[in-house]
This record gives structure tokens, C-alpha cells and sequence, in this order.
């Protein structure tokens, strides 16, 4: 049924028709004639008959209501349900919210302590910030079970997951931690997927903050963000071949003499139960102690060598005049990256196999080294003229092409041929039965972690200012990973699916989908916003049932008023 309006002479009428079939043809029938519509408009019969109708439509006037009161109505109450329903689902499938269940069956917490951690990584992921700044946070999302979390509680969390454990009394210098058991069980609930495992990826950062710094993770050291005036500790992060983050390590901020990369080594081989690996880490991880240490295991290692700073790199490896064999390498940008490749081994003789050696020529970054080399030489022949060498010395990129003859600065054309050799190279330092382009093209999906932690730098600059102990601080970094973990897992979903789009807009567009809650003749119901953006593709893509746009909200229903 529907209302039309038939014009009769001068005037307009309202009427009721019905659309009926008969002997196969659609016959419209007017069921009554409600009157001339230039008095029901005076009289607001309309408005009047329309309102009667619709307490037989409730979801109608609950869709009207939310429109005209979720500005004007004060009780009206709007929560973004986009990200929970997102990263729940990413956080049950990534088998953390069991794995933390199954821990903490045996304590007798006060607390939801799985919901107060999962609200920690989600506030992580959307926005960062401190423990503190996430209740505030909270107020506009729907977040199960979430509702009556404190302050205190978000602090109990973060010391429970760097809880230390004491069931390896060889890591004593360097305890265990609950965060530990929950990245290896999680692991283990996934191994099917890892049964091909025979390559790990190994990088560490250097995470700086102003806090009292616990008890002896805080400590001062060589900072890679250039704050050596902080204390700071030493994050390091485990992917497995396909770029997945499987585990973390964390150090006290001074590590010369930690073995990071034989300490992550002896852990993946005790508690992950992984009985050979190759391991691939950048020239940051390569020492005589370190490389003896993997050795000992009997593990392969792709190691990044430093040529400036080996002799043995800098001058007998890249003395080789071996030709190179040149491949290509897909990439992000358009066409393939070429490089060029060969295999040096030194000290090769009757006692043993020698020292294996790949080395790796970019021609583009070749290029790109002569010509900024050849900009800073321009500009210091221009200086040397007019301001003479005083002010030159203090300049790191100037010095390195000075030296001094007759009581006077010069530039030096021995140190320019000297260079001219490292340009578009690096050296990698292998045991590893490959090819050498099969050592290359590994050595370069290192890119991946370095990717990881650029994803990582706003998860990461949350720093724990607040928290005084080494277990609360571990435990505060340790949310920064999950959240890292579901971050990479959409992402890593949303390249199969064919879903393009920058991170910001992916968290603006989960944001953007929303619940009213309102009251209308005493019952409260939600109403939910159209997706809009991609997340809808993100929510067709997880195979997630967006609850219905007008649903009643029932007792047993997660709807955590604030």
C-alpha cells in the first residue's frame, strides 16, 4: 500500500491505493480518499496519522528518532564499535585471548586481566598513549566487558605479563617473563602453519624514556634516537619468513656485552622448540662472539658485515676481482631492482672451509653515493676558498675528505678513491649452503623488519613514563607488540584481499563505524551507522556479522554504558 495524490479540478487529494493482481495484470484499487491535502497539511492530520501508523513500525521511528536526537538528545549516546569488532576478532584468531585465558586459570585476579590487556594493545593501535589516557579513551568505544576497568588494574596487567618466571635457572641474568609463555604458546597453537620454518629475521631498536626506568632495564647506553641523555632499553623482534612477528626480546639499555642474537637463538631452540634455523640479521649483530655463539649451535646465519669497519671486509674482500653476476629483485616501486652479485671466502684451507663471504653491488644506490659524494666535495671546495678549513673540521661530512699538509687543510683525493669503492655495496658474511643470489635475495627481505618497526615508531614512542618496576615496564612494551602482531595480521589480510589504503584512513574509516544508543518509550535500543570507507571491505574481508542496524538492547548484550 502506499498514498498518492489525484488532482480534481482545482485541488489535490490524498489518497490510500493497494496494488493487486489480477489475471496476471497489477490493478491499483483505492482503498479510501483521505482528504484534500491542502487541509491536511493546515490541520497536521498527516503528521498526526503517520505517528499513529508507525507504533507498528518501531524500527522506523527508532532510525527517526536516532536521527533527529543523537545531537539534541542528552541521554543519546554514540560508541564507535568498528576497531573492537575488528581487532577482537584478529586478537581470538591470533590465539592470544586463549592463551592468556589458559594463564591465568590458576590466579585469582579481582579483574578481567585478558580484557584489561586487549584494551590496552586496541588503545594502542588507534591512537597510542599512556595506560592513564586509555580510560579516558574508552568512553567512546564499545569494547566488551571493558566497562569497569581502572586505573589500577591496567598497572596490575602490565606487571602480570613481566611477571618473572623461574623455570630456566640459566636465564638468570635475563628472566623469563609471562609475555614469554604467552609468545610461545600462541606460537605453538600456530605451528601447522610453521612447519616449513628454517628462516627467522632478527633486529633490535633502542626504546629511550624519562621514567625512573625500573630496576635494571633502565640504563644509559649508545641511543639510536640520539637521546643518550635518557635511560633506555634494547627491544628486540623475531619474525619468522613471511614477515610475521613470532617473538620479542627486551635488555637493559647498555648491551655491549649481551649476546642479544645467541640469547634470541638459544630461546627459539629451547622453548620453541625449533631445532635448526637460519638466521638473518643486519651488521649490527655481527661480532667473533656472537657468530661463534650461532656456530656452536650448529645454525645457519646471514649476518650483515660492516666493510668500513673489518679490515678484512674492507680490503681483502672488496679487493677480490672476481666478476659479478647480476639478478633482479621485485619491489614495491615499478620494475625490478638489479644487483649484482659474487662469493669471496678467505682463509680457506686444509683445516677448514675458510670464511664465506657474499658481496652485493646496487648500481642505482651506486649512483646515488658518487653523486652526493661528488654535491659534498662541490661544497667544500667552495668553503675551503672563502671561510678557510676552521669551521670545516666540526663538520662530520666534510672532515671525513680532509687532511692536513704544510700547517694547512686539504682535501684528500686518496680518501675519494678509497671511497669510491663502498658506493652501492654491502657485505654479507654467510654459512649458509646457498647460492650466493639465494643469500642476497634473503639478506634483502630484511627490509621486512625494518618496515616492522617503522609501523612500530608510534606504537613504540609510548613510552612507559609511569611505570617503576621491570615487570610493568616489560609488560607495557610487550602490549606495544600485540598490538604491532594485529596491526601486520590486517594489514597482511588486507593486501590478499586486494584492500589499498594508507593507515590513517583504515583507522578513521573502523572509527567511523558507530552505534546511537537511545531511549525511546522506555526501552533503549542501538542504531548503527552505515560503514563507510573501506570498512566495510575490512569487515566483509574477517567474514564479521555487523550486528543489525536497529537491535534492542537486551541485558546480556555487551553494550558497557559509561
Amino acid at each position: 500500500m502506499f498514498f498518492r495524490t489525484k488532482t480534481s479540478g482545482k485541488y489535490q487529494y490524498l489518497q490510500l491505493v493497494e496494488n493487486r493482481r489480477i489475471d496476471g495484470k497489477v490493478r491499483q484499487t483505492v482503498l479510501a480518499t483521505v482528504g484534500r491535502l491542502d487541509r491536511l497539511n493546515e490541520s497536521g492530520a498527516i503528521d498526526r496519522f503517520v505517528r499513529s501508523a508507525a507504533r507498528f513500525g518501531e524500527n522506523l521511528m527508532i532510525l527517526s528518532a536516532a536521527k533527529e536526537n543523537s545531537e539534541a538528545d542528552p541521554d543519546a549516546v554514540v560508541q564507535s564499535i568498528g576497531p573492537a569488532l575488528v581487532f577482537e576478532r584478529l586478537w581470538r584468531e591470533s590465539g592470544f585471548q586463549t592463551v592468556i585465558g589458559d594463564l591465568l586459570e590458576t590466579r585469582r585476579f579481582r579483574f578481567d586481566v585478558e580484557r584489561a590487556v586487549f584494551l590496552t594493545v586496541l588503545h594502542r593501535i588507534m591512537t597510542s598513549g599512556s595506560d592513564r589516557s586509555a580510560l579516558k579513551w574508552r568512553e567512546g568505544y564499545l569494547i566488551e566487558s571493558a566497562g569497569e576497568l581502572q586505573l589500577h588494574h591496567l598497572y596490575r596487567a602490565m606487571a602480570w605479563l613481566g611477571e618473572e618466571l623461574d623455570d630456566d635457572p640459566s636465564q638468570a641474568r635475563f628472566p623469563r617473563r609471562i609475555k614469554d609463555r604467552i609468545e610461545e604458546k600462541a606460537f605453538a597453537r600456530r605451528q601447522d602453519l610453521f612447519r616449513g620454518l628454517d628462516l627467522v629475521f632478527f633486529d633490535t631498536t633502542s626504546l629511550f624514556f624519562t621514567g625512573e626506568g625500573g630496576e635494571s632495564l633502565g640504563e644509559y647506553g649508545k641511543s639510536k634516537d640520539r637521546r643518550n641523555d635518557c635511560r633506555q632499553m634494547v627491544l628486540g623482534i623475531v619474525l619468522d619468513a613471511a614477515g610475521i612477528p613470532i617473538a620479542s626480546g627486551m635488555w637493559p639499555g647498555n648491551p655491549a656485552d649481551v649476546t642479544t642474537l645467541d640469547l634470541v637463538a638459544g630461546r627459539l631452540e629451547k622453548h620453541f622448540g625449533i631445532g635448526e634455523v637460519c638466521v638473518v640479521a643486519d651488521a649490527g649483530m655481527i661480532s667473533r662472539k656472537q657468530v661463534a655463539a650461532i656456530e656452536a649451535r650448529g645454525w645457519r646465519y646471514i649476518l650483515g658485515a660492516r666493510p668500513r669497519a673489518a679490515k678484512e671486509v674492507g680490503e681483502v674482500v672488496l679487493g677480490d676481482e672476481a666478476p659479478f653476476e647480476e639478478i633482479e629483485v621485485e619491489r614495491r616501486r615499478p620494475g625490478p631492482m638489479k644487483l649484482e652479485v659474487k662469493e669471496v671466502v678467505v682463509g680457506k684451507d686444509e683445516e677448514g672451509p675458510g670464511r664465506r663471504y657474499i658481496v652485493c653491488r646496487n648500481p642505482e644506490q651506486a649512483a646515488r653515493d658518487a653523486a652526493k659524494r661528488a654535491e659534498i666535495l662541490e661544497k667544500l671546495e667552495g668553503k675551503l676558498s672563502s671561510e678557510g678549513p676552521k669551521g670545516l673540521v666540526a663538520n662530520r661530512g666534510f672532515r671525513r675528505y680532509l687532511k692536513a699538509e704544510r700547517e694547512a687543510m686539504v682535501i684528500d683525493e686518496e680518501k675519494i678513491r678509497s671511497e669510491e669503492k663502498f658506493d652501492g655495496i654491502w657485505v654479507l658474511r654467510t654459512n649458509a649452503g646457498l647460492k650466493p643470489t639465494e643469500v642476497a635475495l634473503r639478506y634483502h627481505q630484511l627490509w621486512m623488519v625494518e618496515r616492522l618497526f617503522r609501523h612500530a615508531k608510534n606504537l613504540l614512542e609510548t613510552r612507559p613514563v609511569f611505570h617503576r618496576t621491570d615487570d610493568a615496564i616489560c609488560g607495557h612494551v610487550f602490549c606495544s607488540f600485540l598490538a604491532l602482531v594485529l596491526k601486520r595480521d590486517l594489514l597482511d589480510r588486507m593486501e590478499k584481499a586486494g584492500i589499498k589504503a594508507e593507515w590513517d584512513d583504515v583507522l578513521r574509516d573502523l572509527r567511523a563505524l558507530a552505534e546511537t544508543i537511545l531511549t525511546y518509550e522506555g526501552k533503549r535500543f542501538a542504531v548503527r551507522s552505515r560503514p563507510v570507507g573501506v570498512a566495510g571491505k575490512i569487515v566483509q574481508c574477517l567474514r564479521i556479522r555487523l550486528p543489525s542496524v536497529v537491535r534492542r538492547l537486551d541485558d546480556d548484550l555487551p553494550t558497557d554504558p559509561q
